[in-house]
Protein backbone atom coordinates (compact mmCIF):
# COMPACT_ATOMS: atom_id res chain seq x y z
CA UNK A 1 0.00 0.00 0.00
CA UNK A 2 2.86 2.35 0.81
CA UNK A 3 4.36 1.92 -2.67
CA UNK A 4 1.11 3.07 -4.24
CA UNK A 5 0.96 6.14 -1.96
CA UNK A 6 4.55 7.03 -2.78
CA UNK A 7 3.99 6.54 -6.51
CA UNK A 8 0.80 8.62 -6.41
CA UNK A 9 2.60 11.40 -4.56
CA UNK A 10 5.43 11.23 -7.10
CA UNK A 11 2.98 11.44 -10.00
CA UNK A 12 1.16 14.44 -8.51
CA UNK A 13 4.47 16.16 -7.75
CA UNK A 14 5.69 15.45 -11.26
CA UNK A 15 2.64 17.00 -12.90
CA UNK A 16 2.47 20.01 -10.57
CA UNK A 17 6.20 20.63 -10.88
CA UNK A 18 6.04 20.41 -14.65
CA UNK A 19 3.16 22.85 -14.85
CA UNK A 20 4.78 25.28 -12.42
CA UNK A 21 8.07 25.18 -14.29
CA UNK A 22 6.36 25.75 -17.61
CA UNK A 23 4.35 28.71 -16.31
CA UNK A 24 7.40 30.37 -14.72
CA UNK A 25 9.48 29.85 -17.84
CA UNK A 26 6.78 31.39 -20.02
CA UNK A 27 6.21 34.39 -17.78
CA UNK A 28 9.87 35.33 -17.55
CA UNK A 29 10.89 34.55 -21.11
CA UNK A 30 11.57 37.62 -23.28
CA UNK A 31 9.45 36.57 -26.26
CA UNK A 32 6.60 37.91 -28.32
CA UNK A 33 3.04 36.79 -27.69
CA UNK A 34 3.04 34.59 -30.78
CA UNK A 35 6.26 32.87 -29.74
CA UNK A 36 4.91 32.41 -26.22
CA UNK A 37 1.70 30.82 -27.54
CA UNK A 38 3.70 28.44 -29.73
CA UNK A 39 5.90 27.56 -26.76
CA UNK A 40 2.83 26.97 -24.58
CA UNK A 41 1.40 24.68 -27.23
CA UNK A 42 4.66 22.73 -27.56
CA UNK A 43 5.12 22.41 -23.80
CA UNK A 44 1.51 21.33 -23.27
CA UNK A 45 1.91 18.61 -25.92
CA UNK A 46 5.18 17.51 -24.32
CA UNK A 47 3.62 17.47 -20.85
CA UNK A 48 0.59 15.54 -22.13
CA UNK A 49 2.88 12.93 -23.69
CA UNK A 50 4.90 12.59 -20.50
CA UNK A 51 1.73 12.23 -18.42
CA UNK A 52 0.40 9.62 -20.83
CA UNK A 53 3.66 7.63 -20.65
CA UNK A 54 3.66 7.84 -16.86
CA UNK A 55 0.04 6.69 -16.72
CA UNK A 56 0.82 3.77 -19.04
CA UNK A 57 3.78 2.79 -16.86
CA UNK A 58 1.60 2.99 -13.75
CA UNK A 59 -1.06 0.86 -15.44
CA UNK A 60 1.54 -1.74 -16.43
CA UNK A 61 2.90 -1.81 -12.87
CA UNK A 62 -0.61 -2.21 -11.47
CA UNK A 63 -1.34 -5.06 -13.88
CA UNK A 64 1.92 -6.79 -12.91
CA UNK A 65 1.21 -6.33 -9.20
CA UNK A 66 -2.31 -7.71 -9.64
CA UNK A 67 -0.94 -10.70 -11.55
CA UNK A 68 1.63 -11.39 -8.83
CA UNK A 69 -1.01 -11.02 -6.11
CA UNK A 70 -3.33 -13.42 -7.94
CA UNK A 71 -0.51 -15.95 -8.33
CA UNK A 72 0.43 -15.66 -4.66
CA UNK A 73 -3.21 -16.04 -3.59
CA UNK A 74 -3.49 -19.19 -5.69
CA UNK A 75 -0.31 -20.56 -4.10
CA UNK A 76 -1.62 -19.81 -0.61
CA UNK A 77 -4.99 -21.41 -1.39
CA UNK A 78 -3.23 -24.52 -2.70
CA UNK A 79 -1.04 -24.70 0.42
CA UNK A 80 -4.12 -24.25 2.64
CA UNK A 81 -5.96 -27.06 0.82
CA UNK A 82 -2.97 -29.38 1.20
CA UNK A 83 -2.66 -28.59 4.90
CA UNK A 84 -6.40 -29.09 5.43
CA UNK A 85 -6.16 -32.48 3.73
CA UNK A 86 -3.21 -33.43 5.93
CA UNK A 87 -5.09 -32.41 9.06
CA UNK A 88 -8.20 -34.29 7.94
CA UNK A 89 -6.13 -37.42 7.34
CA UNK A 90 -4.47 -37.09 10.75
CA UNK A 91 -7.83 -36.67 12.47
CA UNK A 92 -9.26 -39.60 10.52
CA UNK A 93 -6.34 -41.84 11.57
CA UNK A 94 -6.63 -40.77 15.20
CA UNK A 95 -10.36 -41.38 15.07
CA UNK A 96 -9.82 -44.88 13.67
CA UNK A 97 -7.34 -45.63 16.45
CA UNK A 98 -9.73 -44.36 19.09
CA UNK A 99 -12.61 -46.34 17.57
CA UNK A 100 -10.55 -49.53 17.53
CA UNK A 101 -9.55 -48.98 21.15
CA UNK A 102 -13.20 -48.59 22.12
CA UNK A 103 -14.34 -51.61 20.10
CA UNK A 104 -11.78 -54.01 21.63
CA UNK A 105 -13.39 -55.67 24.61
CA UNK A 106 -11.49 -55.09 27.75
CA UNK A 107 -10.29 -58.29 29.34
CA UNK A 108 -11.52 -58.92 32.80
CA UNK A 109 -8.92 -59.25 35.52
CA UNK A 110 -7.61 -62.76 35.75
CA UNK A 111 -8.71 -63.90 32.29
CA UNK A 112 -6.00 -65.01 29.97
CA UNK A 113 -5.83 -64.32 26.33
CA UNK A 114 -6.34 -67.68 24.66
Amino acid sequence: MSDRDEFGAFLVGFVVGGLTGAVVALLFAPQTGEETRALIKDKSIELRDKAQMTAEEAYARAEQAAKEARHRAEELAHEARERAEQLANEVRERGKGALEAVRKPKKADGESAA
